[in-house]
């Protein structure tokens, strides 16, 4: 798996970069992943709360986790309220599973030729 040195900003980095035309920059103080528009950002406690990264996520995917799974999951500060899905890493992270909560949240944002590359070559990303 990319970046499994280790340091779970690293881990994180090594998903979104690994994503066609995903680039890195500070936002509100933290990396933040970008194509076009922010897909993931990475909260090692800048605003409070849990070493996390905030998730764009599908209608309906943050209820549900938060549901599930209430101590890994939560409703991230700010963009909470816009169906971010909060995903803790100072517990247990299944990296597996992060890495398709990192592909479906730049599958939210992504122009659909960038989303296509994704479908055209499986494993590439």
């Amino acid at each position: 798996m990319p970046g499994d040195d280790g340091d779970p900003l690293e881990r994180v980095r090594a998903l979104c970069l690994a994503l066609p035309e995903a680039t890195e920059r500070l936002s509100h103080g933290e990396p933040t992943w970008f194509v076009r528009r922010s897909f993931v950002m990475y909260s090692d406690h800048h605003h409070g709360g849990p070493l996390a990264v905030w998730c764009a996520a599908a209608p309906g995917v943050l209820e549900e986790q938060v549901e599930r799974e209430p101590q890994r999951f939560f409703r991230p500060p700010y963009v909470g309220v816009r169906g971010w899905l909060g995903v803790r890493l100072d517990r247990d992270v299944d990296w597996r599973e992060l890495a398709g909560i990192v592909e479906d949240a730049y599958r939210q944002v992504a122009p659909a030729r960038l989303v296509a590359r994704l479908d055209d070559a499986p494993g590439e990303a």
